[in-house]
């Protein structure tokens, strides 16, 4: 097992390098570094304006080398100025000495992720803050979508065919082909408008990020727990189902089992296989899925920073949450990885 984590490890660091390189390189060309000089500078300026702009506020340069600093693993970039010594490694404007004595390296590596051009402030500090509430509304979703899906998904593959199997199997594919937009805007429309509502929920889900409640928070974590609700329960019925044919079940039967004994002891164990990967599968989704709904209720979470990031050119932010979103994708199945061995004792890692 230890060797089979290192290995996924060092895959998982590759693909991490790749995929931030992909994205790095999609942000810093040049139409978006013209947009981003003339944003902070001048509507009018001229190209030779914008390069100088550029190549002042270390935009210039190969690729691979702007990648390097900002990563932390080639030394940062300085300039001197009119007024003194700039540099990525530089708050400010400073002296010749104090330019010497300043970090050399500054990358993501160092802790150092850039300055928000949106929000005029420390990127580190704008994404800890709203992936902080991403991360409790992550949680609230999960603590309605898991055990619900699941309770579906069981009770529709215990007896497939049946009354209930059809009902449970239908609800499930209306909550998975309703996209979040749609039942978003039904649910504002029906329980908080103020012409044809109900006004059951007062509350916005801006309100709910300094003080959560049932009425503020209530919709947007119902919104997103319904459409992947849908998703967990099919993949679980379809393997309750399976495992309620085996052979080992039947012959528990023909022993005289209870039944209830049987889902319980011997086929719930074997079903929950593939909805563990499935249910690890949707931390990537409510990351970055609930760039809709966090936009739709007005919640200022990860994916309403992403929103604002691409909107308005903010690169280091983007830059940012594209870093962060690799990592939970890669982290995340790591762990589907090593809890799918422990479910499923039939596995073997050489």
């Amino acid at each position: 097992m230890g060797l089979f984590i290192l290995r996924r490890s060092g895959v998982m660091l590759l693909t991490a390098l790749c995929l931030t390189f992909i994205v790095f390189f999609l942000t810093n060309l040049y139409p978006n570094l013209e947009k981003l000089a003339k944003t902070q500078g001048n509507f009018r300026m001229s190209d030779e304006a914008v390069a100088s702009w550029l190549d002042a506020n270390g935009y210039g340069g190969p690729m691979v080398s702007k990648y390097g600093q900002w990563l932390g693993v080639l030394p940062g970039w300085t300039r001197e100025t009119e007024e003194g010594f700039t540099g990525r490694c530089i708050t400010g404007t400073v002296t010749a000495e104090e330019a010497a004595n300043a970090s050399t390296f500054c990358g993501i590596l160092q802790g150092d992720w850039g300055y928000s051009t949106r929000f005029k402030d420390e990127v580190s500090v704008i994404v800890s803050e709203r992936l902080g509430n991403t991360g409790f509304l992550m949680l609230c979703v999960l603590l309605i979508m898991v055990p619900s899906a699941l309770l579906i998904g069981v009770l529709a593959g215990m007896r497939e065919g049946s009354a209930t199997d059809r009902s449970l199997s239908t609800a499930s594919i209306l909550t998975t082909a309703t996209p979040e937009y749609v039942s978003g805007v039904i649910f504002i429309a029906v329980f908080t408008s103020s012409t044809v509502g109900l006004k059951w929920f007062k509350g916005t889900a801006t309100s709910a990020m300094d003080n959560p409640t049932f009425e503020n928070f209530f919709l947007p974590v119902l919104t997103i727990a319904l459409y992947g609700m849908g998703y967990i329960a099919r993949m679980t019925r379809a393997s309750m189902t399976e495992v309620m044919t085996a052979q080992y079940i039947r012959t528990a039967r023909l022993k005289g089992v209870s039944f209830h004994n049987i889902v319980i002891k011997h086929a719930l164990r074997n079903a929950l296989i593939a909805p563990f990967t499935v249910i690890m599968l949707q931390f990537p989704w409510l990351l970055n899925g609930v760039v809709i709904v966090e936009t739709l209720f007005n919640y200022k979470g990860f994916g309403w920073v992403l929103v604002e990031a691409a909107g308005n050119n903010d690169i280091e932010l983007l830059l940012a949450v594209s870093v962060v979103s690799v990592v939970v994708v890669l982290v995340t199945q790591l762990i589907s990885d090593i809890g799918y061995v422990y479910l499923n004792p039939r596995i073997r890692i050489s």
